[in-house]
């Protein structure tokens, strides 16, 4: 009798699964109200935003938050349905309920036995696509829990998402368990990486057929759940800082609906949060494709490109927000124009000290994001030989999918962006990597005289180095010199040519001119190190301790455990110390 009973509880078993740890928290919950099919929280614990809706406190405008974001309470809102409960078509007739639930005990006892489709519920549908599983693919890795749910191995447990918000070492969603859905993979390649937590049974020995298991089971699941719940979910996580859960859940929601707007929006709202901005900018020009006259989302969307820095189409979608428009936000959208114009005089008069300047006043205006921007800083620093804070400003800043910066910013504003990024690759070092990016330009742009200057002149220092490079490994020390110097010829202060070429010099004894190109390449790359501990080991074989000791004794700070810093230091003050005697 107690097995039957056990069996009974297997309806619904998994989805119960899902929501049995969500359910315990809305012990704690504020009332929610339903308006125009959107839940509004009305706890006191919210402030009006920009579009006069209510928006909950850790929002700062309607960009950053989702749609809605209320949290579960124990008394569902009238035009929703409870977290347990499935779509209409997949529900069983209360009469018919019972029946079921009788033949499916009877499957249980014998596995081998087929019900006919019709009198299957959700659960007993599910064990029959395991059973059907089993038998196509030969393997067992479906798992049964404790609990008599139904799993598969390696595709339920706790959310992983690439990238920040809650990825690493199995997120922070221990609440629930949610599918993947097909708008993106929660793990790169579709495979589940090995520790993952949650519901979760793991065989070591199977993990290579457990990467190969399919995830229609999942999304078997996830098709009879109510969108609205996982929208809910999502802006429960969103509201605790689980911005890869959110997204994962808002993705999981337009999988179900894929014309809802708010849905589109909310995820837009997570991938800003992701720092994913031009994602965000296409979904949120979804939302609008579905929904023309939704203000929330033309607000959302003109914040986001005020963040990239175009004034033009931000100010057109804060006209578009209606009656709720706030007349500081075409303020400060001016305000910036007022910035860009003066980056844009600057760049023309070729006053680099005044453009760095403006670009700093710019980005502090609100064009955080602009890509445009930081190039045009990165560029004035290279012109000043300033090539370290150039490289600096570029990792700040930032870096955007090719194809994605193109889709929105256009071939040949990309192009120009990808020349600037190149230049200070040249500058650091990295030649292969500018070549690399100089032919995508130059794909984007075959017009761009800029792109082809810049290529010829990275090949030549690409070869220089090839073949300065050979010949120092073959102890041609001379020769090597003179590769160098070629390379040199096509950029004076490029610092990687100076360091080699100080090795150089080095070996043949000319300590003087080594310490020389040590200096000029750590005046446009101070925290050069290596060029650095060359110039140290250099003094110290002129007998010049005291500028050996500064720069072994800088090294020190930055690298303590190099034994290479130790010897040398040591040395140095045992020679200035014999000195003084």
């Amino acid at each position: 009798m107690g097995e039957h009973s056990q069996e009974k509880k297997l309806g619904c078993g998994i989805l119960n699964a899902v929501f049995r740890k969500r359910n315990k928290r809305s012990a704690t919950v504020d009332s929610l109200t339903v308006q125009d099919n959107e839940v509004i929280s009305t706890s006191s614990n919210t402030k009006k935003g920009p579009s006069g809706s209510d928006e909950p406190s850790f929002l700062d405008s309607s960009v950053n938050g989702p749609e809605a974001n209320p949290k579960p309470c124990t008394k569902q809102p009238p035009n929703h349905i409870k977290p347990a409960e499935v779509y209409q078509q997949n529900q069983v007739p209360k009469p018919l309920e019972e029946e079921t639930k009788i033949k499916h005990n009877q499957a249980s006892m014998n596995p081998g036995r087929k019900l006919p489709k019709e009198s299957i519920s959700i659960s007993g549908e599910l064990e029959s696509m395991i059973v059907d599983h089993q038998k196509t693919k030969g393997n067992n890795n479906l798992i049964r829990a404790s609990s008599s749910n139904m799993m598969l191995q390696g595709s339920l447990g706790n959310l992983r998402q690439p990238g920040g918000g809650g990825g690493g070492g199995g997120g922070n969603m221990t609440s629930y368990n949610v599918p993947k859905t097909e708008t993106e993979d929660s793990t790169p390649n579709g495979k589940y990486p090995n520790g993952v937590k949650g519901n979760v049974v793991k065989k070591h020995n199977e993990e290579k057929r457990a990467e190969r298991q399919p995830a229609s089971l999942c999304r078997a699941l996830s098709t009879r759940m109510d969108p609205e719940t996982l929208k809910i979910m999502g802006n429960e996580d969103y509201k605790n800082g689980n911005f890869a859960e959110a997204l994962a859940l808002y993705e999981a929601a337009i999988a179900i609906d894929p014309n809802k707007a708010s849905y589109r929006s909310n995820k837009s709202a997570a991938l800003t949060a992701l720092g994913r901005i031009l994602e965000a900018v296409f979904e949120c020009g979804e939302a609008i494709r579905i929904e023309p006259h939704y203000h929330r989302a033309h607000h959302r969307l003109a914040n986001l490109n005020l963040r990239l820095g175009e004034v033009e189409k931000a100010i057109y979608h804060y006209k578009q927000v209606g009656p709720e428009a706030d007349p500081d936000d075409i303020t400060k959208a001016k305000t910036l124009q007022a910035h860009l114009n003066k980056c844009t005089e600057a760049k023309i008069q070729r006053d680099w000290k005044n453009l760095i300047k403006e670009t700093d006043s710019t980005i502090n205006a609100g064009a955080d994001s602009a890509p445009q921007i930081y190039a045009l800083k990165a560029e004035a620093l290279l012109k000043l030989h300033r090539h370290q804070e150039a490289d600096e400003v570029l990792l700040k800043g930032p870096n955007f999918n090719v194809d994605d910066s193109t889709k929105y910013f256009g071939p040949i504003a990309n192009a120009n962006l990808l020349v600037v990024r190149a230049q200070v690759d040249i500058v650091a070092g990295r030649f292969e990597d500018a070549l690399a990016t100089l032919q995508r330009a130059a794909r984007l742009d075959s017009n761009n005289r800029e792109a082809n200057t810049v290529m010829r002149k990275a090949k030549a220092l690409a070869d220089a180095r090839s073949n300065g490079n050979e010949h120092f490994k073959a102890s041609r020390f001379s020769e090597a010199c003179v590769a160098y110097g070629e390379g040199l010829d096509h950029d004076p202060h490029n610092s990687v040519l100076l360091c080699n070429r100080a090795a150089c010099l080095s070996k043949l004894g000319h300590y003087d001119n080594a310490v020389e190109d040590c200096i000029r390449a750590l005046n446009v790359r101070p925290g050069y190190s290596k060029a650095r501990l060359r110039r140290a080991d250099c003094n110290s074989k002129l007998g010049k301790w005291e500028a050996s000791i500064q720069d072994y004794e800088f090294l020190q700070k930055e690298t303590p455990d190099n034994k290479e810093v130790q010897r040398g230091l040591s040395e140095a003050r045992m020679q200035l110390k014999k000195q003084h005697v």
